[in-house]
């Protein structure tokens, strides 16, 4: 498996499939490169996809100092380094889609097309989950959680007729260590103040139904960013991208496609 190493001396690996234009993948909380398995292959027929797992989960090296989403951003410019990619398309969900936005306001030359999913700008001024998720979340049985966090992202509907496993509820590897890391970084995000910076064509998917990340984050994305577009996916929870993919893959490769030309 190849890896990149970061400023700070860690090792982070990376996945690449396809060929095209590359489109880099980035997966939400607590997860590596899996959390892409189910759909990855949607991309292939225009892109190559590059995914990684965050230091701290997968194949990547677990530092000892503080996470952080800008962090996870410059992890991914160290790969785009290695790759010799000088600009890709980005597709970030949830926590993935807050590194995106780091990524856009911070290296806007290396940014193409821009995709938040499932998502939210951090801050005190966007909309966080309820009291009573979070106690959901937080109970001492790992396997109540995990049943908690299931129903957050998928339908009734869907958990019904799919028995897993389901690649989108944590990196089973991590530590214990590494995981409250990540949930810090994705909790002290916060990008309000410099999301209106975003130069990149930028589309907006969310579930109508997210309890997880509230879907009124999306509007809040949509009213920040420079002529961002912003489409709900009706019944949809979480896991939108993987659930309602028929759908939703297929709104992220046609405005890939149709998104303005580059300067």
């Amino acid at each position: 498996m190849p890896y990149a190493t970061t400023p700070d001396g860690l090792r982070v690996a990376y996945q690449v499939r396809g060929n095209g234009p590359p489109l880099v993948l980035l997966a939400g909380q607590a997860n590596s490169h899996h959390w892409w398995d189910g759909i990855r292959d949607d991309f292939h027929a225009a892109h190559s996809t590059v995914t990684i797992d965050y230091r701290g989960t997968g194949e990547s090296d677990e530092p000892r100092t503080a996470y952080s989403t800008q962090e996870f951003a410059r992890d991914v410019i160290a790969i785009l380094d290695d790759l010799d990619i000088d600009r890709a398309d980005v597709y970030g969900t949830s926590m993935g889609g807050r590194v995106a936005q780091w990524l856009a306001i911070r290296h806007p030359g290396r940014v193409g097309g821009l995709v938040l999913g499932c998502t939210s700008p951090g801050g005190p001024l966007s909309f966080e989950r309820s009291n009573e998720i979070r106690r959901s979340l937080a109970v001492p049985d790992a396997a109540a959680a995990q049943q908690a966090l299931a129903a957050l992202m998928y339908t009734p509907a869907w958990l019904a007729t799919h028995s897993g496993p389901y690649q989108t509820l944590g990196d089973p590897t991590m530590s214990a260590r590494a995981r409250r890391g990540h949930l810090t970084a994705s909790r002290d995000h916060n990008a309000w103040e410099e999301l209106p910076a975003i130069s990149a064509p930028t589309l907006i998917l969310h579930g109508s139904d997210d309890l997880l990340n509230p879907a009124a984050n999306a509007a809040l994305l949509a009213d920040r960013i420079p002529d961002a577009r912003m489409t709900l996916i009706p019944g949809a929870r979480h896991a939108y991208f993987e659930e309602f993919r028929a759908s939703a893959s297929p709104l992220v490769l046609d405005f890939l496609t149709r998104k303005a030309p580059e300067a």
